[in-house]
């Protein structure tokens, strides 16, 4: 008999298109984050991000959840899934209402929260967060905690994520043939940000780059919250094709050969390295050619090339050019290849780090990386039980916390009504 779950467990489930991975996780009285058991199987069904084959995408989300169950000793019901397809879209919604001079009651923020939700309108699009950020006390921004000041006007800023309807919907019935609950469906950047940089970061404002298999997420974020968003239909996994392209081999050797001889830089020595390369197919007649290092990094290098100039018009266009130095933070599976933050700070122009998962108590080092600090961040996102307006009710004066196995259903009905 499977052993129950204990108190303030967390299960976070990252669909990505060359993986899935889950992650179970415990918070602690104090705050902290500690895995208990991490599961990952290849993604087979999923292309760009978005779910092409569902029942393949069942299979590794049943076989990754499974693997994690096993580690931490015991069944769970429900998870925090991770949505990283194109077509997000960020916003801030601003509402102020008069108050004639009073000191501010909590009647007052919970009138507002309720007529800020009910200005969202997020057209044909299906909302995914909606979450007050801030305070605004007669113009003055930046307040966090408004209650028990006085003030004429009170406003508030609402951090809204929206994208289109079907991809999510695809991903719950994905989920829910694997026989789990959605807690919640969270877009990777909101996650990702959180796990790899720090509130300071947020604040000053900084850039966020994540080399997905099959996509690249670019966001922007600016006095503490996400203020952009762009999708590239290009990741790490080109890199691969181009590779068993260029030198005539499978998918698995060329991704060998970019993982342990790859690299976005490129020195005199590695004209004279010597790489082995097994042919498609391996038979009596055929025969592997030898290539050097640096024929295989050229071939990384031209990918990355044009992968780099489609950020950096993406930067431009979510106003990521001022002031000169905003850093930019490199993540996801793609930025583990040796020495891309140099050569993104070089073609970028700007400081460039890798960013990796910070914060999460016995987190395995296989897991460590910056290709699962997605998976990282959404255990985070869930333990700071974030108040989404999503959850308030219309007959309701008070804002809610998302209630176990809800939201997302909420989040249908409020899709469906419009808001």
């Amino acid at each position: 008999m499977a052993k129950t779950a204990p108190e303030g467990i967390i299960t976070a489930l990252d669909i990505g298109t060359s993986k899935v991975s889950a992650m179970i996780a415990q918070a602690g009285e104090g705050g902290e984050l500690t895995v208990l058991g991490t599961g990952q199987r290849e993604s087979r069904g999923v292309k760009r991000g978005y779910i092409a084959d569902m029942k393949a995408t069942e299979t590794a989300v049943r076989e990754a959840v499974e693997q994690a169950e096993r580690i931490a000793g015991f069944n769970i019901e429900d998870v925090w899934v991770s949505f990283s397809a194109g077509g997000l879209v960020s916003d801030i919604v601003k509402l102020e209402v008069d108050l004639g001079g009073h000191r501010v009651e909590q009647s007052d923020i919970d009138a507002l929260l309720k007529a800020g939700r009910n200005a969202i309108d997020p057209g044909q699009r299906m909302v995914l967060h909606a979450q007050p950020m801030r305070y605004t006390l007669d113009g003055l921004g930046g307040v966090k905690e408004p209650k028990g000041l006085h003030a004429d006007r009170l406003g508030v800023e609402i951090h809204v994520v929206a994208t289109e309807g079907s991809p999510v919907r695809n991903l719950d019935l994905c989920v829910r043939s694997a026989h789990l609950e959605t807690k919640s469906i969270v877009a990777a950047p909101v996650a990702t940000g959180l796990a790899c940089l720090s509130e300071e970061e947020r604040e000053l404002g900084v850039a966020l780059v994540e080399i997905g298999a099959g996509i690249t997420n670019v966001s922007v974020f600016a006095n503490g919250v996400l203020t952009g968003l762009a999708s590239i239909a290009m990741g790490a996994s080109d890199i691969t094709d181009d590779v068993a392209s260029a030198f005539g081999t499978n998918r698995a050797q060329a991704e060998r050969l970019k993982c342990f001889y790859g690299s976005a830089n490129m020195s005199p020595r590695d004209n004279h390295d010597m790489i082995d390369v097994a042919p498609v197919r391996v038979d009596e007649d055929a025969e592997g050619t030898r290539i050097t290092r640096a024929q295989l990094i050229a071939v990384i290098r031209q990918r990355l090339d044009r992968l780099v100039a489609e950020i950096n018009k993406e930067l431009r266009r979510l106003n990521f050019e001022d002031p000169v130095g905003r850093q930019v933070v490199l993540t996801g599976g793609g930025a583990e290849l040796k020495g891309i933050a140099d050569y993104a700070q070089q073609a970028l122009g700007r400081p460039v780090r890798v960013g990796r998962a910070r914060g999460l108590v016995a987190l395995p080092d296989a897991h460590s990386g910056p290709g699962f600090a997605t998976l990282a961040g959404l255990a985070m996102f869930a333990a700071s039980n974030p108040v989404d307006l999503r959850a308030l009710q219309p007959t309701q004066q008070m804002v809610s916390r998302p209630s176990t196995g809800a939201l997302f259903q909420r989040l249908m009905t409020a899709f469906r009504t419009n808001y």
